[in-house]
């Protein structure tokens, strides 16, 4: 049992992390990704959302008909989307404010949708957890990772929660590339670590 549990937690860490292994949450994952702080921000909200959504859904899987599952997941995934959005505004403004309309899409979110659908509504509560758990910390870090790459290469440095900033990387004479912190810096910096990965899942 804890070998099972270990499995579905590490699984959304490595070999099914949602944006670059299922290709799943990608509408937030090129939007948010402007700066290290708006990814991490998304990660830990969708991470917050997908363990709770997993625990509730799991714990009324035996009562919950079939025929009207995915809108009980909704309106289950809603309420927790819910908490987050206050939970937001009330201590984290500056990043509900950067967010925007993407804290309550999380409500749509692929991830969390399918993470209840394709396992928290057909297994016990403790591997539910550790599958919304993994894919959360395994989303939050991809998240991280990509918006670090599009802001070191478009700005030439990384900001994290205001205005802490790291050492300018390349030094005074760098010219960001700053259309990396546009859109299309997101469709390429998403279309490299997707490569990255396939390489890297090859060897």
């Amino acid at each position: 049992m804890a070998k099972s549990i270990t499995q579905e937690f590490v699984k959304g860490l490595w070999a099914e992390v949602p944006p670059f292994r299922l290709v799943l949450g990608l509408c937030p994952t090129l939007a948010v990704t402007k700066s290290v702080e708006s990814g991490l921000g998304m990660g830990l909200a969708t991470t917050f959302v997908l363990v709770c959504s997993n625990l509730l859904v799991s714990m009324l899987r035996s009562v919950i008909p079939a025929k009207v599952r995915i809108a009980c997941f909704i309106i289950i995934i809603a309420t927790f989307v819910t908490v987050v959005q206050f939970l937001a505004q009330a201590y984290a403004y500056p990043l509900y404010k950067m967010l925007g309309m993407f804290i309550p899409l999380i409500v749509v979110n692929c991830i969390v949708l399918g993470r209840s659908e394709a396992f928290a509504f057909k297994n016990p509560i403790l591997p539910s957890l550790a599958d919304g758990l993994g894919m959360g910390i395994g989303y939050t870090i991809a998240l991280g990772v990509l918006a670090g790459v599009r802001e070191l290469l478009g700005a030439g440095s990384l900001t994290i929660w205001g205005n802490l900033k790291f050492v300018e990387v390349f030094g005074a004479s760098f010219q960001p590339f700053s259309f990396m912190i546009e859109a299309p810096g997101a469709f390429m910096g998403l279309g490299l670590m997707l490569c990255l990965m396939n390489m890297m899942g090859k060897k």
